[in-house]
């Protein structure tokens, strides 16, 4: 089977990898398309260790498994959790600590020809979804668990730091619900489209810091948590929608005067996104940097890293 593996941080396109084997109440499924995000550049990079297939982000059509499913477009969320333990009682099952992550860990993923999936994670593309639109489910869930998470109203003024595929994400989920909303980022390029949808952009930190109610901080750097931190106003919340790598300062006496709030936000709501996904609202082609075929994946990884590439994905090979 034709697939890229990570080991020893070496990312490769190999042609013999082990064809996968659907075990009880899992499916077979075929990806369509595929997307490359900060996570997999993270896995090679040896933040988090893995071993095996990476790829998280998918579309495909389901080849074997249950009868009613056979032939479906599905997405897959990336969390599988044991189902026994203490949290997954508590209805914690994504912070299961026993959990396999499909592509991060103990989990084979998705840029191969094939993956088995837990039918339990699996969700029905609606019907008028396309691939290039359905491949932004799990981007799309994760900016929408902000929501799950806080109530925005109309008079809350909200930044979001980053003009990165999640940032965008962010930004236009948040927009229909009236929050005073501003996207800041460094590249005109694409906070263009985020101002052509009405959305307040900034290329430079606000002139007045301390003013924003809630801010979400998406770069995953030092320097835009610091923004974030200048940003939020006293007794604000601070959410944290990407991982860092290695250590940050920060002041915590001044969080503690100012009792700022801490929010951390990953893995969100399927249904939500796929819902929003149908309803046609969101404008995701702009979105998409480049597709290449999945034989030519370690260029894929590489236009992914290049400065203001937004989302790169990798095809399928012709059947």
């Amino acid at each position: 089977m034709l697939g890229l593996w990570l080991g020893d941080r070496i990312l490769t396109l190999r042609r013999d990898l082990p064809e996968p084997i659907a075990g009880p109440d899992e499916a077979l499924v075929r990806p369509l398309l595929r997307g490359i995000c900060s996570t997999d550049h993270q896995l090679v990079d040896g933040l988090y260790a893995f071993t095996g297939v990476p790829g998280h982000e998918f579309v495909g059509v389901v080849e074997t498994g249950p009868p009613e499913l056979i032939g479906q477009t599905v997405v897959a969320e990336v969390n599988i959790p044991c189902g026994h333990c203490e949290l997954c009682g508590r209805g914690l099952a994504k912070h299961c600590s026993h959990r396999q992550a499909i592509g991060i860990h103990g989990r084979h993923g998705a840029f191969a020809e094939r993956l088995a999936v837990p039918t339990a994670n699996l969700h029905l593309v609606p019907g008028g979804v396309s691939p290039e639109q359905a491949v932004f489910t799990e981007p799309l869930a994760a900016a929408l668990e902000i929501q799950e998470q806080i109530a925005f109203s109309p008079a809350d003024h909200v930044l979001v730091v980053g003009d990165g595929k999640l940032g965008q994400l962010i930004g236009q989920s948040l927009a229909p619900t009236g929050c005073r909303l501003t996207v800041l980022g460094r590249h005109p390029s694409k906070l263009a489209p985020l101002a052509r949808l009405g959305i307040t952009t900034l290329t430079a930190p606000p002139s007045a810091p301390a003013g924003f109610d809630v801010v979400i901080e998406c770069t995953g750097s030092g320097t835009g948590f610091a923004l974030a931190r200048q940003a939020v106003r006293p007794r604000g919340t601070i959410v944290l929608k990407s991982t860092y790598r290695g250590t940050l300062e920060v002041d915590l006496s001044s969080i503690v005067v100012d009792e700022v709030r801490f929010l951390g936000s990953r893995c969100g709501p399927f249904d939500r996104a796929l819902a929003l996904l149908a309803a046609g609202t969101l404008d995701l082609a702009y979105l998409i940097d480049s597709v290449y075929p999945l034989e030519e994946g370690p260029a894929a990884f590489r236009r992914s890293r290049e400065r203001g590439a937004l989302k790169v994905l990798m095809s399928s090979p012709q059947r």
